[in-house]
């Protein structure tokens, strides 16, 4: 909209700038501001062009420029900005005959399409996919009720019973991810390198306390879906430590969905009755060095 005393702040979102053009009636009372007291955005930019005839005064400025912030929302990218008047006085330093004021200024541009339907320019397509790329990953790890359909409301448990873990990730605008659980270790503080400590998933994947004579945990198999993983451990304390309250931290990440698991991608339990290593997907070779022990643990 064009810069009048009706509208004196009219905003131009282009593809990789935005165009201010502001009307010195700033306030509709016919008296002019200076230009010398507008600026833009938090690093306080300084206009770029001023029209005598037409009393306006221009800002152009990139979209990451001057202090300007992003917003992501699922579907707009938001660049916030702001234009700000600070008369200075002038003449008599005893009194002022104008307010200061900030214009809260937005450009809103979909996420999943061009900015414009001209030909992308080189110095857009670069940054849409460094975002995508940037883009953090949500992962969670919560205790679930037996049916495994809610969240547990307590945390408590009696020896005996067995602990229903799920392990998700929200993979957004990501291409489809699957989700592991590459290391758990048990310990009485918050400090995972603490002693005494239990690992309950070692080796990239296997569910090592599942090895054990006397237990029952694994890995549920098939998954409920690709981004999900669940698994149970039977209920444990620390011999020879009265403490009852046990933190259990895991590690987990994805790689992609279509890459078949390995040796370094894997969820693996022990069946007892065959006493073999056996993964939620895959073939069993993939599992065979949580036996070894000599499992890849980066790549």
């Amino acid at each position: 909209q064009a810069a009048a005393p009706l509208h004196p702040v009219a905003v131009q979102c282009q593809e990789a700038q935005v165009v201010v053009t502001v009307h010195r009636d700033l306030f509709g009372t016919g008296r002019l501001v200076r230009a010398a007291d507008l600026t833009l955005g938090l690093a306080a930019c300084l206009p770029v062009a001023q029209s005598a005839a037409e009393s306006t005064v221009t800002f152009v400025a990139g979209l990451h420029e001057c202090g300007s912030t992003l917003e992501l929302t699922p579907d707009s990218l938001i660049y916030k900005t702001s234009l700000s008047y600070k008369p200075a006085p002038s003449g008599n330093l005893v009194i002022v005959r104008s307010s200061p004021a900030v214009v809260p200024i937005e450009c809103h541009y979909p996420r999943k399409s061009n900015v414009s339907s001209n030909a992308v320019r080189p110095t857009w397509a670069p940054f849409y996919s460094t975002l995508s790329a940037e883009e953090r990953l949500m992962f969670s790890l919560r205790l679930m009720n037996d049916d495994w359909s809610t969240e547990r409301l307590s945390n408590g448990f009696q020896l005996g019973e067995s602990l229903h873990l799920q392990a998700d990730v929200v993979s957004g605008d990501h291409v489809p991810l699957r989700l592991f659980v590459d290391d758990c270790v048990a310990t009485l503080s918050p400090d995972r390198s603490s002693s005494p400590r239990y690992a309950l998933i070692d080796l990239s994947g296997c569910l090592v306390d599942g090895r054990a004579d006397d237990t029952t945990s694994a890995f549920i198999s098939p998954r409920p879906r690709q981004e999900t993983l669940q698994f149970m451990v039977d209920a444990f304390r620390f011999a020879g430590d009265d403490r009852n309250l046990i933190y259990i931290t895991c590690h987990l990440k994805v790689s992609p969905a279509d890459q078949a698991p390995n040796p370094l991608n894997k969820a693996c339990s022990f069946n007892k009755a065959s006493s073999l290593w056996a993964p939620v997907e895959g073939t069993g070779d993939i599992c065979s060095c949580c036996e070894t022990g000599n499992c890849p643990l980066h790549g």
